[in-house]
């Protein structure tokens, strides 16, 4: 059944629908071919005791998470299950609300880096980026060139870093589970340099409007080569034990399967839409940041199931040391952040210094700088596909609304679609192959 048929599409009504439809309605809609799980837990728990229900059938309803390690954090997957098989299935998010959005209305626009970093929690940065280009948007101001070419060194590296977290967590709920030592083992040496960097290994608050926090160290060089020294052999390695291991291959091809058609009706972007061969990539598409300064392919696949999105990541991890390598070559000398008084505060030096300076940097940091009314939105490619922020500004120091895209959260849909009539063994590696960050989804 493809995502066009109305009965596909039917969208769920809300709230005490058990009480609401008779016996023979909630059989027809337990038997829909539907992939999507459209009843509640108390419907479920009455057709044991309806009239109208096979005797034999020996459908069950089982609960995946959200305390599981499979999942990924806090998803729950409802599953229709027969037997192994998962006929249907419905994510159920929320377990890890923390309310960031509405905390955004709160906070400054420079205390709101502290707030976004804190969402994907495995690629900070990205969210960073997308609240400060729509910041700068409503402030109607320019970063240097250097702090352009900054962050989309740190932002590259932050893709290396989450998708080599993905080859560890991959592997592990494969059954490859020296895949987590190893997979963790790179990922630390990129940390490492983000925490020379920034001072912090993960939730960075690094990229701020205007700008970023700091210029980059002495010796930033010498280290990032290190990192595009070390880490291609251990991604050979990587092909060794996985790419064109049988028994991988068997878990991962044609398993999770996805056309373009059903991606995009279903909102997905990044890897998973990729993976169906749709070549949609922002950094390309819509250039953001120096991205049309450098060369990179955009990695697509053939078959859109789980093989094709590993692979696709393992292979991106090698075109951002690609795009890493080129702005090696290119970072241009200059100011890390904008000279604008009116929203950067002043060196440190000059608080020793200067009563003025002293007051300008504690007006700024307790109070922030007022944006001019207005909304805009922003978006970046980040590790997990389309990340935006929507910020409406009522010309205060806090935003009046702030809503995120988060590639996450449309990407979850996507499983029950994928899981259909698969085995629940399967839906372990489809789970994976989406690479959910649960932090991200409940914000």
């Amino acid at each position: 059944m493809t995502l066009t048929d109305p009965e596909h599409l039917e969208q769920s009504e809300a709230g005490g629908l058990g009480d609401n439809i008779d016996g023979a309605e909630r059989v027809k809609r337990r038997g829909s071919d539907s992939a999507v799980l459209r009843l509640s837990e108390a419907e479920c728990a009455e057709i044991g005791n309806d009239p109208n229900t096979d005797a034999d059938d020996e459908r069950v309803l089982l609960n995946m998470g959200p305390s599981h390690p499979s999942t990924h954090g806090v998803l729950r997957l409802m599953l229709e299950m027969e037997g192994e098989t998962v006929l249907r299935s419905k994510p159920v998010v929320g377990y890890l609300h923390t309310g960031m959005e509405k905390q955004a209305e709160q906070l400054t626009y420079l205390q709101g880096g502290t707030n976004v970093t804190r969402m994907d929690y495995a690629s900070p940065l990205f969210t960073e980026l997308a609240f400060s280009l729509a910041t700068e948007k409503l402030l109607g101001i320019e970063v240097p060139e250097r702090a352009t070419w900054i962050r989309m060194l740190m932002c590259e590296l932050n893709r290396m870093s989450s998708h080599l977290l993905f080859m560890a967590t991959n592997g592990m709920d494969l059954g490859a589970v020296s895949m987590m030592i190893y997979g963790w083992r790179e990922r630390e040496e990129v940390l490492r340099f983000f925490e020379k960097v920034t001072g912090l290994r993960m939730n960075h608050n690094y990229i701020r409007p205007g700008g970023v926090a700091a210029d980059m160290p002495d010796g930033w060089e010498a280290d990032v080569e290190h990192l595009l020294a070390l880490i291609p052999p251990r991604l050979e390695e990587y092909d060794i034990l996985m790419t064109g291991q049988p028994i991988w291959r068997e878990r991962l091809q044609g398993v999770g399967v996805l056309n373009a058609d059903e991606a995009l009706a279903l909102s997905a972007t990044g890897p998973i839409l990729r993976s169906t061969g749709y070549a949609w990539d922002l950094r390309r598409d819509e250039p953001y940041l120096a991205y049309s300064a450098v060369d990179f392919d955009v990695i697509v696949g053939s078959y859109g199931d789980c093989y094709d999105r590993y692979a696709i990541r393992l292979n991106e991890i090698r075109e951002s040391m690609r795009i890493v390598e080129q702005i090696l070559d290119k970072m241009p000398a200059g100011d890390y952040r904008v000279q604008d008084k009116k929203v950067t505060p002043p060196p440190r030096v000059r608080i020793d210094q200067s009563m003025e300076a002293l007051i300008h940097h504690f007006k700024i940091f307790t109070e922030g700088y007022k944006v001019p009314e207005g909304e805009a939105y922003a978006c970046v490619e980040s590790p997990r596909g389309e990340l935006g922020v929507y910020l409406v500004s009522d010309g205060t120091s806090t935003p009046y609304r702030m809503h995120v895209r988060g590639p996450s959260f449309i990407n979850v849909q996507t499983m029950p679609h994928l899981m259909q009539n698969g085995l629940i063994a399967d839906g372990v590696a489809i789970i994976s192959s989406v690479d959910p960050i649960m932090g991200e989804v409940d914000r």
